[in-house]
């Protein structure tokens, strides 16, 4: 039993552990699967981040989230995907169509394309782009290849 004051040195451990084998087994398992869990968590989170976009005013209906990835070559993945979102005609002013934007440090906003919506449950937007961003907006549009938006904003996120 330790006292007050004692402490233990590496060797009265190894003696502790080689009295009881067990004990000292499994609190070596532990510390392995812990020191292989650290890089594995670091290199999945790193792969990869979703994010979901808030509830929209002017879309309330819309459920939208994207997902940021960087591939072997340094570019940038953006995937979208879009349920339950209005055909632009339907919208009040109606536009021509959805741009998405994203935000990055050096560029500013950059125009990485348009979301094409016919009134369906479910779509996706997939682009590479070799500009590193930090946030997605959709806006609604009357021209496809503007330089900045200009229309209404849809929704918008940080990822």
């Amino acid at each position: 039993m330790k006292n007050k004051g004692d402490v233990f040195s590496i060797p009265s451990i190894i003696v502790l552990g080689l009295l009881n084998p067990c004990k000292l087994k499994t609190k070596i398992m532990n510390y392995i699967q812990n020191l292989l869990l650290i890089p594995a968590f670091l290199v999945f989170s790193a792969c990869s981040s979703k994010a979901d976009f808030p509830v929209s005013r002017v879309t309330p209906a819309a459920d939208i989230s994207a997902k940021k990835s960087k591939d072997g070559q340094g570019n940038f993945n953006l995937e979208i995907v879009v349920e339950n979102l209005a055909a632009v005609d339907r919208l009040d002013p109606p536009g021509k169509n959805y741009s998405v934007w994203v935000v990055t440090m050096e560029y500013g906003v950059r125009n990485v394309g348009k979301l094409n919506v016919k009134n369906s449950k479910k779509t996706t937007f997939n682009t590479v782009t070799p500009f590193d961003f930090y946030e997605v907006f959709i806006t609604v549009e009357n021209k496809g290849d503007l330089e900045y938006p200009v229309g209404i904003e849809i929704a918008r996120t940080k990822i």
